[in-house]
C-alpha cells in the first residue's frame, strides 16, 4: 500500500492503557497475542491476520492501518468481516490501539512501512519492496524511439532485497527493431532506520552488461559495477525527500566512468480522509564523468505518481525529464511505469 507519512504526535506518545483498549476492541477475533482466534472461536472463514508475523505486520504505515480500523476492511478492499471501529473510537483511542499492535512485532530490523516511500522515476530508494514495475521512456525529439525497461523485486528477511532488470529497446520508425538495452541485476541492503528521525539509510550494488558501440561499428557489451548509497526522510505535512548517490565504472572496455546525484523532493495529498493518493514529485539529476575536464550534466524530471486501486498497491507515474543545458545529445524524454506491489495482492485483487 502506498504509505501516507507522517504519524500524529499523539501516536508517539505512550499512554498506560495502549493493551487495555486492544483486549476491549480487538481481542476477540485477533486474540491477545495477536495471532488471531481460531475459526472455531470466531466463527467466520475469513483468514485472520497474524501480527507477530514482522514480514507482514512492518509492512504498512500507522495511517493506512487507522483507515481499516476506523472505516473497516472494505475501506483497502479487504473483508467486510474487519468492522468500523470510527463511530465508537476516537483518534487518540484508535493509535493506541495500533501502538500496542506494534509490539507483537519483536524484532526492530524491520524498517516500518512509513518509509516505503513514493517510487521516483529515476532516483533508487531506500526501502527493500516487493514489486514489479514496467517503465516506458520514449524520445521526443522526432526521432520515435523508446525503451521499456521490466523490473522485479525482491525482498529478502528485513532489510535486504534483489532486483533484475530487463529493458526493452525499440529504434522508432517503420523499419525500427527491438534490441535488449542494458540488462542489470543489484541488491540493496537498509543500514539504518529511524522512526522518530525519520530516515532511512541504504547501500546498493548494481552489475550492468551495458550495451556499445564496437570498433567495427557492431553492438558490444561491457560489465558496468554501479555502487550507490540510497537515503530517504520524511518531512512534516506528508512530504518527504530522497536521495541517491552513485557511480558506475567499467570492468571491462571503456564505458565512460561517471558519478551521479539524484535527489527528489515530493509530497502526498489524499482525496478525502481515507481517497486516492496523489504524489507531485521533482527529481534533480546530476551527472559528471570522472575524467579530467568532464562537465557537470543537470536534468529535473518533474512526475506525479497516482494510487489506481482502492487497495492502493498498483500506482502509476508520469513525467517528463528534460537538460537544463543546451546538449543536442540530451532531449526530453516522456516516462511513465506502472508499479504493482506484489506482496499486497495480485494485480486484480483490490480494486
Amino acid at each position: 500500500m502506498l504509505p501516507l507519512l507522517l504519524l500524529p504526535a499523539l501516536a508517539l506518545a505512550q499512554p498506560a492503557n495502549d493493551a487495555e483498549l486492544y483486549t476491549r476492541a480487538c481481542a476477540a477475533c485477533h486474540g491477545d497475542d495477536g495471532r488471531g482466534r481460531p475459526q472455531r472461536e470466531v466463527g467466520f472463514e475469513t483468514p485472520l491476520p497474524d501480527f507477530t508475523d514482522c514480514e507482514f505486520a512492518s509492512r504498512e504505515p500507522d495511517p493506512d492501518w487507522y483507515a481499516v480500523v476506523h472505516e473497516g476492511g472494505p475501506v483497502r478492499a479487504f473483508d467486510r468481516m474487519m468492522p468500523a471501529f470510527g463511530a465508537k473510537l476516537g483518534e487518540e483511542e484508535i493509535f493506541s490501539i495500533l501502538r500496542h499492535v506494534r509490539t507483537f512485532c519483536v524484532n526492530d530490523a524491520w524498517p516500518r512501512g512509513e518509509f516505503n516511500l513514493p517510487r521516483p522515476l529515476f532516483t533508487e530508494k531506500a526501502f527493500p519492496e516487493d514489486e514489479i514495475v514496467v517503465t516506458v521512456l520514449a524520445d521526443t525529439d522526432g526521432g520515435g524511439g523508446t525503451e521499456t525497461e521490466f523490473l522485479y523485486e525482491k525482498r529478502f528477511g528485513p532489510r535486504g532485497m534483489i532486483e533484475v532488470a530487463v529493458p526493452v529497446e525499440h529504434g522508432g520508425g517503420a523499419g525500427g527493431g527491438f534490441d535488449l538495452g542494458d540488462l542489470a541485476l543489484g541488491y540493496k541492503h537498509t543500514v539504518h532506520h529511524d522512526l522518530r528521525r525519520g530516515s532511512i539509510f541504504s547501500l546498493g550494488a548494481e552489475a550492468v552488461l551495458m550495451r556499445t558501440e564496437g570498433d567495427d561499428g557492431s553492438d558490444d557489451r561491457v560489465t558496468v559495477f554501479e555502487p550507490y548509497a540510497a537515503y530517504g526522510h520524511l518531512l512534516p505535512g506528508d512530504a518527504f525527500l530522497q536521495f541517491q548517490a552513485l557511480g558506475e565504472i567499467a570492468v571491462d572496455g571503456d564505458a565512460g566512468d561517471k558519478a551521479e546525484l539524484r535527489m527528489t523532493i515530493g509530497r502526498i495529498w489524499t482525496e478525502g480522509e481515507f481517497g486516492r493518493a496523489w504524489t507531485p514529485m521533482l527529481e534533480v539529476l546530476a551527472e559528471r564523468g570522472l575524467a579530467s575536464g568532464a562537465s557537470v550534466e543537470v536534468d529535473l524530471a518533474p512526475q506525479v505518481q497516482v494510487s489506481l486501486n482502492t487497495r492502493q498497491h498498483i500506482l502509476l507515474n508520469a513525467g517528463v525529464r528534460f537538460p537544463l543545458d543546451d546538449d543536442e545529445n540530451r532531449g526530453v524524454q516522456a516516462i511513465v511505469y506502472l508499479l504493482w506491489d506484489w506482496f499486497d495482492g495480485g494485480f486484480l485483487d483490490g480494486w
